[in-house]
């Protein structure tokens, strides 16, 4: 079958690499244009544009779908079927048109939970015991077309969203193949939806990543570990924003907030018990363990967090 793909990130690589080793022919990748990265803010192509350029794959880059040029060239290529992993654009009807078996997207979800954009995110972020992800039929509502299949995953007890972004893309990337098979070889249904259910995962703003100390310490490990390692949980440390990694719940009485160094460890108060912190950023530095930080900064027991 002849497919263009299309994604932008790092977690489409599975895929893409799992159908490029399929019996499916990639005739074009579609992906975002360059985007200004680093220091230097230098044009820099996507993750999906330089491996499809390691592949010898035709790559596009429309500025959006809709253009007509993009468009043209997606009708000349002929595609039997659009696979998607987080391609970053909204696809307009004329473009869900060109390929004869629609565009096939692969959503980290068991939809219709979590549409949106930060499923990964927030199934972390609300404590979910499993997740997984779904390919469905992409139609103009968001995340609401017809589904193929499904794969789930248990989440651990210290997963992050970076570390079930992983499993989900590895996981889901056979699981696009083998929905590509079974459109090809018609033995596959896309089901509607069903209408009850229906929850949204919007995307997490720097501003939600602040923490507010005087929540339960369980609900802040939560919170902490769906945004590592993005955008990053974070809070105010004599003024200067200062990330933090996943920490642990520990037994403690501090108010909250309130900082105690104990040899190797760092305890910050909450609204209920404290949690230990791991990983920490200090601005302008690189990630340290918290006993490194605190050491290097001699920080003394009763400093505290937004104070």
């Amino acid at each position: 079958m002849r497919v263009v793909f299309a994604g932008t990130p790092e977690v489409a690589l599975p895929t893409l690499n799992a159908i490029a080793g399929s019996r499916h022919e990639i005739v074009a990748v579609v992906t975002r244009p360059d985007a200004p990265s680093g220091r230097g803010r230098r044009l820099t192509p996507s993750p999906v544009a330089l491996r499809a350029e390691e592949l010898g794959i035709e790559i596009l880059k429309p500025e959006h779908p809709r253009d007509e040029a993009f468009q043209a060239r997606l009708r000349e290529l002929d595609p039997d079927c659009c696979p998607v992993v987080a391609y970053g654009a909204l696809l307009p009807q004329s473009a869900l048109d060109i390929p004869r078996l629609g565009w096939v997207n692969l959503h980290f979800s068991l939809l219709p939970e979590y549409r949106g954009a930060a499923p990964v995110q927030r199934a972390v972020w609300n404590g979910e015991e499993f997740s997984g992800a779904t390919t469905f039929q992409i139609v103009k509502e968001l995340d609401a077309g017809p589904t193929f299949g499904v794969m789930t995953q248990l989440l651990a007890p210290d997963e992050t969203a970076g570390s079930l972004f992983d499993k989900l893309a590895d996981g889901g990337a056979g699981l696009m193949v083998a929905t590509l098979d079974a459109l090809e070889d018609d033995r596959i249904e896309a089901r509607p939806q069903p209408v009850e259910g229906i929850t949204y995962a919007p995307k997490i703003a720097v501003e939600d990543a602040r923490i507010d100390w005087t929540r339960a310490a369980v609900a802040l490990d939560h919170q902490i570990r769906a945004c590592t390692p993005a955008p990053g949980a974070w809070t105010l440390l004599d003024g200067e924003r200062f990330k933090v990694g996943p920490a642990t719940v520990v037994d403690g009485e501090l108010k909250p907030g309130e900082i105690e160094v104990r040899k190797n460890d760092v305890l910050v108060g909450t609204g209920s018990q404290c949690l230990r912190l791991g990983m920490v950023k200090a601005f302008g530095k690189k990630d340290m363990p918290a006993g490194d930080w605190a050491r290097g900064v001699r920080l003394e027991s009763g400093a505290s967090f937004d104070a």
